[in-house]
């Protein structure tokens, strides 16, 4: 069997040292000279290898220090609805939540705007907020219409999350998706245990079962921690 190209062994060779946790965040990996002699290869093989690991988020480089295995971002589609915990568990992370509120409220002006229902009316709210290997990773704010999902309130969210109560009693028809680069405020931050100015992610969720509007949501998420994806067929 053919060997794989230089610079793809010498990624293996970093990925490994990162997935089996000998290099753990925050370690300085060796030098591209320390890798040339290592592999012995030349200056460019190893940059291209470090250069690739930098852009799928495996290492960050800083300079004047050096390279660094960093935290890797968790990613999302943007085209779709998928369950958090299935994602988290997915990428061999371990889950778990944080519920921080579950109640009903009367609706205010903005959440009866993303509800469509009148000011005032009964709604179910949510807040909660998911974990990646004891990391916050998602703050979720979520209000609900009690017409379609009676028995919310009732739900054990920290063994089923909202989205797959929701999927499996008020099937998916539509779903609407807005993207905001914002600074957090000052709850959602200590939430996801960031600083006020440290940028944020923010998606804003609306879904539809047929054609009623089901539920909204706030998704808050750390941007040094998580992407979002789309993928269109042209």
């Amino acid at each position: 069997m053919q060997k794989s190209p230089r610079f793809q062994q010498i990624k293996d060779f970093l990925i490994e040292k990162i997935e089996s946790h000998e290099w753990p965040v925050g370690t300085k990996v060796p030098t591209e000279a320390e890798l040339c002699d290592q592999f012995s290869v030349s200056r460019m093989t190893v940059n291209k290898a470090v250069r690739d690991l930098v852009n799928e988020g495996w290492l960050e480089r800083t300079p004047r220090l050096g390279t660094f295995v960093c935290q890797r971002k968790a990613e999302s589609p943007l085209m779709d609805i998928r369950n958090i915990a299935e994602e988290i568990s997915g990428r061999g992370q371990a889950y778990h939540s944080e519920i921080i509120s579950l109640r009903r409220i009367h609706a205010p002006e903005d959440v009866a705007m993303r509800l469509g229902i009148m000011l005032g009316s009964d709604v179910f709210k949510s807040e909660i907020v998911h974990f990646a290997d004891e990391i916050p990773i998602q703050v979720e704010l979520r209000w609900v219409n009690p017409a379609f999902a009676p028995d919310y309130l009732k739900q054990d969210f920290s063994t089923i999350t909202p989205n797959q109560y929701l999927v499996s009693h008020c099937p998916l028809g539509t779903i609407e998706h807005t993207v905001e680069a914002i600074l957090p405020p000052a709850h959602i931050a200590k939430l996801l245990q960031i600083d006020t100015n440290q940028p944020c992610l923010l998606l804003h969720r609306r879904t539809w079962s047929e054609s009623q509007l089901v539920s909204a949501a706030l998704l808050y998420h750390p941007g040094n921690r998580y992407k979002l994806s789309a993928r269109a067929e042209l």
